[in-house]
């Protein structure tokens, strides 16, 4: 797809995300979101991340207090249309990945069913995507965020500890052939049935922060809409690996704007963040702070 065949698919995709503060920089001070909690188990190790729950103080992608059942999702759901009349979006992002989770599937399902009126979005690896998107269609997904890292199986190598795929665990550079054939797949049917797809991508310093453009290049010609390109938080086997700075951060989304439109206001929030992203501060109204479910 070239950049003006781009630039005309961009503007195509404005009015299916006008109301989605994760999609739309207008959007994002305006409108809510609910992420519900509901996928604790993974398909993928990456080196950044570590998932917690029970987790009250902190806010980044990952954690949550405690993670909840498709019905309970559906409480939290109606108490928080109730408490924030301005959510527009009822997300799946964790804490594991969705698409390895069946608790996502019996959710997206009954949020059709009882907020038609949702968008319904879900962010993934990418790795079970082209098995299940025929599901995802079916449930009505019109967003959908890939977290892709690197399209170079030798820098792509360097950022999974290890891929669980078909009954089996894969390391190195066979586990991200695997992963990263998936994610590719996965994003071009995507865009070919008409969902909106974001690419997040995690800035590495030393690792893959030379490598983003390319990465930029190969989402936008498999129908990526936008870019979300997110500093790393040292932790786990990237622990001593320094955060980006925020201007080497916003050098290269500058850098990827040239190819690919970029979303800049993601505030890496919680796989249980609930309200309007720009008016929260810390970027996560937690279930138990704002008391939407009632803690055991």
């Amino acid at each position: 797809m070239d950049y003006k065949k781009y630039i005309e698919f961009k503007e195509s995709c404005v009015p299916k995300v006008k109301d989605h503060p994760c999609y739309s920089k207008e959007a994002h001070n305006k409108f809510g979101r609910i992420h519900v909690p509901v996928a604790p188990k993974c398909n993928v190790q990456c080196n950044y991340c570590v998932r917690k729950y029970d987790c009250a103080n902190e806010n980044r992608p990952g954690v949550t207090t405690r993670v909840i059942s498709p019905d309970e999702a559906m409480q939290t759901i109606e108490q928080a249309i109730k408490m924030e009349p301005r959510i527009r979006v009822m997300g799946i992002a964790g804490p594991g990945d969705p698409l390895a989770n069946t608790a996502t599937f019996e959710t997206l399902a009954k949020t059709k069913e009882e907020f038609p009126y949702l968008t319904r979005c879900l962010s993934t690896n990418g790795l079970a995507l082209p098995e299940r998107i025929d599901e995802l269609d079916r449930a009505g997904i019109t967003t959908l965020t890939i977290t892709i890292n690197a399209v170079d199986p030798e820098i792509g190598k360097k950022i999974y500890s290890f891929v669980k795929y078909g009954n089996k665990t894969y390391r190195g550079r066979e586990a991200f052939e695997i992963l990263s054939k998936n994610q590719l797949a996965g994003l071009k049917e995507a865009s070919k049935r008409g969902m909106v797809v974001k690419v997040n991508s995690v800035l590495i310093p030393g690792i893959n922060d030379k490598h983003l453009v390319e990465v930029a290049k190969v989402v936008r010609e498999l129908g990526a809409y936008t870019m979300n390109v997110m500093p790393l938080i040292p932790q786990g086997n990237f622990k001593d690996i320094p955060a980006p700075t925020a201007e080497e951060v916003n050098r290269i989304r500058d850098e990827c704007e040239a190819v690919i439109k970029q979303f800049r206001n993601c505030i890496q929030c919680r796989a249980d963040a609930i309200g309007v992203p720009g008016e929260e501060g810390c970027g996560a109204n937690i279930l138990e702070k704002i008391e939407i479910i009632k803690m055991d």
